[in-house]
């Protein structure tokens, strides 16, 4: 079958938000084991945490041996980043055993007086693959993604319900393509079950390595899980008065994957309280289990 033009057109965007996407992990040497960032606008004039993660990753892997990929991290989001300043990622080398490597990473920005702020800081563990013990759960049984429409299709049934003034920013296209399995609507969200699951990829991505790998599902791990907590209050980030942000963020490798394939991302939400949600989600991909993340997110109303 010939490919229209629509899809050529597609293939183009999509080859330009993989490049942009790539390009913003691609960090540049500073000093001993800093690096510098580059920001772009993902989510608006803040910094969005997913590019911090995958960042903040990207430079600790830079100083690990490339057969140690990732196995944990624990991030903590201490100030909101500003998107027009580089970011500079300081990777402290705290112990390099035969299996295991420790790395601190703590990222900064200068203000216009030359003065810096920490805006995140990251203990992340690295260490090689290797034959073991296996066991776990069954994937979860949701449509398959084949059968779904994507964001940006959902996007198009509710545009005309959204303000003039949030209509561009709304519609722009992310640079991960994601089909939600049980779309909500943005405007009129209901009270639901704080469980929800979006299958995800990223197209014409090619060959990666593991490190990067990593860096893009952590990036892409930072899209509605906080939004998870929001569900079972009937409430939705284009709530009047809600104010939300991510706090702390974690996350286990457990398999290798391909983010050119889709994979499941399951999430749920179990508490809220004290103006905080704790969320967490499971990455499965060809019926196995490759990653887990957790978030604790910041939600007030005013």
């Amino acid at each position: 079958m010939p490919v229209t033009h629509q899809q050529l057109e597609q293939q183009a965007i999509w080859q330009q938000l993989v490049t942009q996407l790539l390009e913003t992990l691609t960090l540049v040497p500073y000093q001993d084991s800093v690096f510098i960032g580059q920001s772009h606008d993902y989510v608006g004039a803040r910094i969005f945490g997913g590019q911090v993660l995958g960042q903040a990753l990207m430079a600790a892997s830079h100083t690990v041996e490339h057969a140690k990929p990732c196995h944990s991290f624990h991030g903590y989001f201490l100030r909101g980043g500003d998107i027009n300043k580089p970011v500079y990622y300081q990777v402290e080398k705290l112990r390099d055993g035969r299996s295991l490597a420790s790395r601190q990473v703590t990222a900064r920005q200068y203000d216009d007086d030359n003065q810096p702020s920490i805006i995140f800081t990251m203990m992340a563990s690295f260490s090689p693959f290797e034959e073991g013990l296996e066991y776990q759960q069954a994937m979860p049984t949701y449509p398959a993604p084949d059968v779904l429409l994507t964001e940006q299709q959902l996007k198009d049934q509710v545009v005309g319900k959204i303000p003039d003034a949030l209509k561009a920013r709304f519609m722009r296209q992310r640079h991960i393509e994601i089909k939600p399995v049980q779309p909500r609507d943005p405007i009129h969200p209901k009270i639901m079950e704080p469980s929800q699951a979006n299958w995800l990829r990223i197209p014409q991505l090619g060959k990666q390595s593991i490190q990067v790998q990593q860096a893009l599902l952590a990036f892409s791990s930072d899209f509605y899980l906080i939004g998870t907590g929001l569900m079972p209050h009937g409430i939705s980030f284009m709530t009047k008065g809600l104010q939300a942000a991510s706090i702390d963020h974690s996350m286990h490798f457990h398999r290798p994957f391909d983010m050119n394939d889709w994979l499941l991302y399951n999430m749920w939400c179990d508490t809220t309280s004290q103006s905080k949600s704790l969320n967490h989600g499971q990455f499965w991909q060809n019926g196995k289990l490759v990653a887990t993340t957790q978030q604790q997110g910041l939600m007030r109303l005013r």
